[in-house]
């Protein structure tokens, strides 16, 4: 096919296997030229097991040679800006793993880095386009929920510390824990589907329960014996949103509980749904009556579902197209996270305007 998209992707982790690999190679309009990652032996095992044709170690040097159309970030949080900033000035459009950075300063770089080049950038959040999420999102849009008044979000492991002593346990490279984490998921969730409302003040409080348990499976992943672990393996938190509405929320990585729960429930004035363990259900009344709905989303082969990769490159070949998850949304997510982990440290709710200026200051 002429005028294919020219692909690279820069950090050849887990997800880069799991999610972006397989994404991009499965559109015909792209074709996949290079794998980058500081571990050249890694990069070189991908590519030959999904016959990609290049391989570097270096980002920069793979830009000056490839010149890709679309590279996918899929390194250490640390590293986001960093990378999202060359690609920028070299002129590809960025498709970034989720958290966009570790800090709202680093988020506003990135903004201000689009903004000069005119290219996209998209965070990984593949959790707005599960069906059920994209459902939710056409359900409230039409005003079937109402007002939302109140929302709780969470992701409660029994054993998930992922890598202990590896970079998601050092907070210089992730930038902090759990918050930053699978708070980047089922938090960002719960605001996307409320509209991204202007947030007021954010409290809440972090904790360190299992960096020394004896208990090694605590481990959803392979970790360093010994290794660093300073941040945070629980946070449970407040967002007070200028609208009058509420947003509580906890999220950890190993807990004493029976099984893992990952959740987001909405309270609204019209109904109510709860997306819990990926079942949705919905709630409201009629005819004098509470109803409970379960939507049927597999056997409705109307329903027009997004694709991730396919989204994305469609919003390249088309400026019109807004972006599901636009870096905006991650320098949003980015100033919340910033008043938590002050809040944590302060013991006292921040509010959000206050961080910004902290931030800029």
């Amino acid at each position: 096919m002429e005028n294919k998209l020219k692909y690279a992707l820069i950090g050849a982790g887990g997800n880069a296997e799991k999610k972006h690999i397989h994404g991009y190679l499965a559109l015909e309009d792209v074709e996949v030229a290079a794998i980058c990652d500081i571990d050249l032996s890694k990069a070189s095992k991908m590519a030959g097991k999904y016959n990609v044709p290049n391989v570097y170690s270096d980002y920069k040097e793979m830009f000056a040679k490839e010149r890709p159309d679309i590279v996918s970030i899929v390194t250490p949080n640390f590293l986001h800006a960093e990378i999202t900033e060359y690609a920028l000035s070299q002129g590809a459009h960025v498709h970034c793993e989720k958290p966009l950075s570790i800090s709202s300063e680093e988020a506003r770089r990135i903004l201000d880095a689009r903004n000069r080049t005119g290219k996209r950038v998209m965070i990984g959040l593949n959790n707005r386009f599960t069906n059920e999420a994209v459902f939710l999102k056409k359900w409230i849009d039409q005003g079937n929920l109402g007002d939302i008044y109140s929302a709780k979000a969470g992701w409660i492991r029994r054993s998930g510390i992922p890598g202990r002593g590896t970079w998601f346990t050092d907070k210089a490279r992730s930038g902090g824990g759990v918050m930053i984490d699978l708070g980047a998921h089922y938090l960002d969730l719960a605001l996307y589907l409320m509209g991204s409302p202007k947030v007021s003040y954010v409290a809440g409080s972090t904790y360190q329960n299992f960096v020394h348990t004896t208990a090694r499976n605590r481990n959803g992943y392979k970790g360093i014996e010994g290794g660093t672990f300073n941040v945070e393996d629980a946070a449970i938190g407040f967002v007070a949103l200028q609208n009058r509405g509420s947003l509580s929320f906890e999220f950890s990585w190993a807990s004493n509980i029976e099984e893992d729960r990952f959740y987001v429930e909405l309270l609204g004035t019209k109904g109510g749904a709860s997306l819990v363990n990926g079942t949705l259900k919905l709630f409201g009344e009629s005819s004098d009556i509470c109803l409970d709905i379960t939507p049927k989303l597999k056997l409705n082969p109307n329903l027009q579902l997004e694709n991730e990769f396919r989204h994305f490159v469609n919003s390249i070949k088309d400026e019109r197209q807004q972006l599901i998850a636009p870096a905006d949304d991650g320098l949003y997510f980015a100033e919340i996270v910033d008043a938590f982990y002050e809040s944590a440290a302060s013991g006292a709710p921040v509010n959000v305007q206050t961080a910004q200026s902290l931030v800029s200051s």
